[in-house]
This record gives C-alpha cells, structure tokens and sequence, in this order.
C-alpha cells in the first residue's frame, strides 16, 4: 500500500556533502563487477521541472488519497480540473542528464533495470527499458467498473469538448502551480464537466497509486525479482518516506546486499545504506560516470 509513514518523516536540508568527486568514486568502485538495481523517487526529475512533495526546498502538500477519490464526486471533479491543466506539463517534460545516465549505463550492462517511484514516463522517454513503474504512470486511464483502459490524450480531447475554454479561464485568475502526480494548484473548479466510461459509466481515474492504495501485485513481484537478482541496489532522488518505496531497500538490505543513496537532505535509509551522498542526482551521477 502507498501510504504516508508517520513514523518518519525527512529531517531539515543539510548541507551537501563537500567531498562530492571521492564519495562518487566510491559508488563507483561498488558498482564494478556487480549487477545494480537503481531506485528512483522524485529527486531525480526536479531538473526537469517536475516538483517533488518532500524535498528540503518544497512547500507543504496535501495531495489526495484513494478514499476521497473514490468516495467523493466532489473529490473527483476537482481533481480531473486539476488534471486536466497538470498534465500536459507532465507531458511536456523531458528527461535530464541524470536519466540519460541510467539508461546509458543500463545499454553498457553497468545496471539491469530501474524502480521508479515516479510517474512521468522520463525514464522511458530516456531510453530505460528495464523499468518497474511502481506507482503507475500519467498516460493512462482505467474504468474502475469494467477495468477498460484508455490513453489519457484521447480523454483530455473529451474534456476539452466538454470544458471549452477552460484552461483560458483559470489563466485569468492568476499563476497556475503545477503540482506532482501530473495535476495544478487550483482552487475553484466548481464548473468543471467530467467524463465517464464510455463503456459502462463508471468511474474513471489515472493509472496512478494514490495514497491508501495498493500498489499491483505484479508491480511489486517484477521490483522484488530486480532486486533479488542485484549485488547492489542504488536510490537516487528519494527520501523512502513512502513504504511502497522503502521496502525495497528494506529487502536489500535483510539479505546482505550494499545499498548506496544518494539524495538531497537526509532519507530514511540513511541509517542502513552502506554509501550516503547529499547532492543533486544530476552533479552526483555525472560524478559516478566519469569515476567510471
């Protein structure tokens, strides 16, 4: 299940660690000769304008859980509003450095595959073919009647037929926030028109893990399956506040396998990794590759 962990929660920025070039030399070092499993969280696509909901730098959201999505039609207007504007930024996105490295190293064999946290498809759009999108991603829409699924470009063409002019309208009442998990900070969206299942009338909702929801089963077996074949699981861009995430690490490190982390501000594996560097994804994985 996602879900927010009360138990820990990501202690204040720190300060980067001022021994970048030796500390990535090291990672390096411990990836040679072994078969690396990468785990990314948000941290890794903020370069690519994508905001992230617990870096040191990012404001307080609240973002919307299974339960209210589900329960509420309220709910659910506002947040296909929100949608509807959010993402296209998502879409518009595109991968930086740091993803092109991952998938570059997984061409040269230095990596089998990658576990993403993400939902914004850079890793694929990086070239990443191996990939475990954990928490789904932004492209698709499921019925959660019928199970038909559908290409979230042809149901933004719907909700444009029904809410012309829209995304006009919200442009005049001021700046539009772009928020993560592919929506915007908007506040009314009281005459927003949703869409059904064109099949049976159900509910629709974006192939996305929202909070409270379980993570699919088959998700979770391919991830576990990367990871017990690795030597070494890398995090990159994550603080592992989320279980869905966290568990992975957990699995790594039961069975004696070195986990690296490399993140800006302090993470909830710090304690177990073998390897810590504080710093930006891109800085660091540029570090590690010329290292090796």
């Amino acid at each position: 299940m996602r879900i927010r962990d009360t138990a820990w929660t990501p202690a204040a920025r720190t300060d980067p660690d001022r021994d970048l070039p030796a500390r990535a030399a090291a990672v390096a070092d411990l990836m040679r000769g072994r078969n690396t499993t990468i785990l990314t969280g948000a941290g890794i696509s903020t370069p690519s304008g994508i905001p992230d909901y617990r870096g040191p730098d990012s404001p307080a959201r609240t973002p919307m859980t299974f339960q209210q999505f589900v329960g509420d039609p309220g709910f659910r207007r506002h947040y296909w509003a929100r949608n509807h504007l959010g993402w296209r930024h998502m879409e518009a996105a595109r991968p930086n450095a740091a993803h092109a490295l991952l998938a570059d190293w997984e061409r040269r064999g230095l990596v089998s595959g990658v576990i993403t946290q993400n939902v914004d498809l850079l890793h694929l759009k990086a070239g990443s073919r191996r990939l475990v999108d954990l928490h789904g991603t932004y492209a698709v829409v499921t019925c959660l009647d019928c199970g038909l699924r559908q290409s979230r470009w042809a149901l933004h063409e719907e909700l444009d037929r029904l809410n012309p002019g829209f995304a006009e309208r919200v442009a005049t009442r001021g700046a539009i926030e772009v928020a993560p998990d592919a929506d915007a900070v908007l506040t009314d969206t009281s005459d927003f028109r949703m869409v059904d299942c064109r099949r049976c009338s159900g509910v629709l909702k974006p192939d996305i893990v929202y909070f409270g929801e379980n993570v699919p089963a088959h998700r979770v077996a391919e991830a576990n399956d990367l990871v017990d074949g690795s030597d070494l699981v890398v995090v990159v861009g994550s603080s592992l506040t989320v279980r869905s995430g966290y568990r992975f690490v957990r699995r790594a490190v039961t069975t004696g396998t070195p986990v690296v982390v490399i993140n800006r501000g302090h993470t909830r594996a710090h304690a177990e990794a073998t390897l810590t560097i504080d710093g930006d994804c891109v800085d660091v994985l540029a570090l590690v590759d010329n290292a090796l």
